[in-house]
């Protein structure tokens, strides 16, 4: 149960508006909602179309007025209606009037002394008893209290002993500063000993005309609220409405939802959720929207440092919610950026324990594992749990390959996540494993079945083809390589730059000798092609090409080159010496290898070709 007071310090802001307007959207929203009219000296909440007992249900001034009468608190339900007009089958909404507008009421108001009622009847006692009743008969999520202006005893009540929270709602004016400042100070003070209460605020600037502030008038009140009120946040803003639906009190969150005030209004309610620890949807929203925790920042709502705040709403949250998953994996992200690794790692766990299984928090959790507690054998075995899912996003599959040892990716080649993918996408990770054989292996295996789809699209064929022969060639499977170009396209004459050379090498590989004409090809398209700032893998293919066709002058000139283009690279390249993704000293290294073979070395051969036989079949054609 969340009790949030609805204060300000003059009228004619639309405090009880706000407040009903609320209360539904928290109905609608499924929650079960207690609206209270502790507006004594001028009620109002019954003149909405909430209920059929309008202006003669028993209520507050009934309430105490008994109490005061018998000396016991009386039962509560008698003083409570709900709403046949409001809720849907999880939610509700209950009111507790002020009390029946009959000719007694003002009698009765005017007989209460709340001083004598605190000092000499236990009134402390009774409003929380009162508390204690409303969760017995009603157990509401939300208890909002429409409370009197001004600085009264009542208003003591409302916004200092009853409340978790107060919406404090003004118009910028000087009259609104000056009795709010009070009014706030004595609210913070519940924070100190010996209550101990922290009550958040929530500031609510309202009734604002919608005109242009060409003077500043606007900002420099506001700035002048926010320095005497000691708030940092924009307050949230409820516009002026003109229009005579206000007459008849529409109920914008229910009658109008699309106009700006009922967005304004579900607003306030989400803002009211967010700080309620007890509530699902607004723990989740509180969690995800912490970016981060300041040093020595105040938190709008309170004096006391923002991360002890946070920290406090946190433990919270995790009490009231220990066996929900989706709340232990965002409690476990909050602790993971702030640094509490093991922390971080056990909320995972018991995420995963509550049947909160999906590729985000195996991801989460091995990245903790493997950066932080050196736990690689724990963060293999979630980076492989990821593989188990359907339609993993992209990034997160790409990552964890990124991640796996060579030695496990095996295991996913035929895995749900990498079937489920789009073609495009299968083909893209494919063409990521080539730091190594294995990888490569596993690259083939991965892309190969695409290519049997007769669905799948020419340009997406293409690809997959370009990357699975870059993947057959590393692995040593020359014959499968050259199948691969040749059912693509079994004219070297018409093949695209890229399948010309990578059929001259796989050849090269599979019969050990060259095929100058697939190189031929790939010169002339180069020729044609204009490229200002060819990358070192295309100068060092090139380099290959020219020497194929016995130009060893100009091979030697694209081997330079490619060596100095490495000099300005960074990061990693593919080098066609090895078919694989190298470092810069590796693909210089290649370089000079290949210079080497350019010079007349014939023991020198690309490294693809180091460890496989030559068995030239029939595929070569010309």
């Amino acid at each position: 149960m969340y009790i949030t007071t609805f204060y300000s310090f003059k009228g004619g802001v639309g405090r009880t508006m706000a407040l009903v307007n609320v209360a539904v959207e928290l109905v609608r929203m499924g929650r079960r909602v207690l609206a209270v009219d502790f507006d004594l000296e001028a009620p109002g909440l019954d003149t909405f179309d909430l209920s059929e007992a309008s202006g003669s249900a028993l209520g507050m001034i009934d309430f105490v007025c008994d109490y005061l009468q018998t000396g016991q608190a009386p039962d509560v339900s008698k003083y409570l209606t709900r709403s046949p007009r409001i809720g849907i089958e999880e939610g509700g909404l209950w009111i507790m009037p002020a009390g029946a507008q009959q000719h007694s009421y003002a009698n009765k108001f005017a007989g209460i002394n709340w001083g004598e009622l605190y000092d000499r009847y236990d009134g402390y006692l009774l409003f929380e008893d009162l508390k204690l009743q409303w969760k017995e008969h009603i157990n509401p999520d939300y208890v909002l209290i429409d409370s009197r202006t001004g600085h009264t005893d009542i208003g003591g009540i409302c916004t200092r002993q009853m409340p978790n929270a107060v919406v404090i709602l003004f118009f910028p004016n000087t009259q609104n500063l000056r009795g709010l400042t009070k009014v706030v100070r004595d609210i913070r003070a519940e924070e100190n000993a010996p209550r101990n209460k922290q009550i958040d605020l929530h500031f609510v600037m309202s009734n604002v005309p919608d005109l242009d502030d060409e003077d500043d008038i606007l900002s420099k009140s506001l700035n002048s609220f926010r320095r005497n009120l000691q708030f940092i946040d924009d307050p949230l803003i409820v516009h002026r409405y003109d229009s005579l639906s206000l007459l008849n009190q529409v109920i914008f969150t229910k009658d109008r939802p699309k106009s700006r005030l009922a967005k304004e209004y579900r607003q306030l309610g989400r803002e009211i959720m967010r700080n309620n620890p007890s509530d699902r949807d607004g723990a989740l929203d509180y969690l995800e929207e912490i970016d981060e925790i300041p040093g020595v920042r105040m938190n709008s709502s309170a004096r006391m440092p923002s991360h002890a705040r946070i920290e406090a709403h946190v433990s919270q949250i995790e009490k009231n919610h220990k066996h929900d998953g989706e709340v232990l994996f965002r409690l476990g992200l909050f602790k993971a950026r702030y640094g509490s690794f093991e922390d971080s790692v056990t909320l995972f766990s018991r995420a995963i324990e509550g049947e909160y299984r999906n590729p985000e928090i195996y991801l989460h959790r091995a990245t903790l594992r493997r950066r932080e507690l050196n736990d690689k054998r724990g963060a293999i075995e979630d980076l492989l749990e990821i593989f188990n899912f359907t339609d993993v996003p992209f990034r997160y599959i790409s990552r964890a390959l990124a991640w796996l040892p060579s030695e496990e990716l095996h295991a996913i080649t035929d895995s749900r996540a990498i079937a489920s993918m789009a073609f495009g996408d299968r083909t893209m990770i494919a063409s990521r494993l080539d730091r190594n054989k294995n990888q490569a292996e596993v690259a083939a295996s991965i892309v190969s079945p695409l290519l049997r789809k007769p669905e799948m699209p020419h340009d997406d064929k293409e690809h997959a083809s370009h990357v699975l022969t870059l993947a057959l060639i590393a692995s040593g499977e020359f014959s499968a390589a050259t199948k691969v170009v040749l059912d693509l396209e079994p004219d070297i004459g018409k093949m695209k730059i890229e399948f010309a050379f990578n059929y001259g090498m796989a050849h090269w590989g599979q019969c050990n000798e060259v095929n100058e004409t697939a190189f031929e090809r790939v010169l002339q398209l180069d020729q044609q092609q204009s490229m200002p700032n060819p990358t070192p893998n295309r100068l060092q293919c090139l380099a290959v090409s020219y020497w194929a066709t016995r130009d060893t002058v100009r091979a030697r000139e694209f081997a330079e080159s490619a060596r100095l283009a490495m000099e300005q690279h960074t990061g990693q390249e593919f080098s066609c010496w090895r078919y694989l993704r190298v470092s810069m000293e590796a693909f210089n290294h290649d370089v000079e290898e290949l210079v080497r073979m350019i010079d007349g070395d014939k023991t020198i051969k690309p490294r693809f070709m180091s460890a496989s036989e030559h068995q030239c079949g029939t595929s070569h054609r010309q």
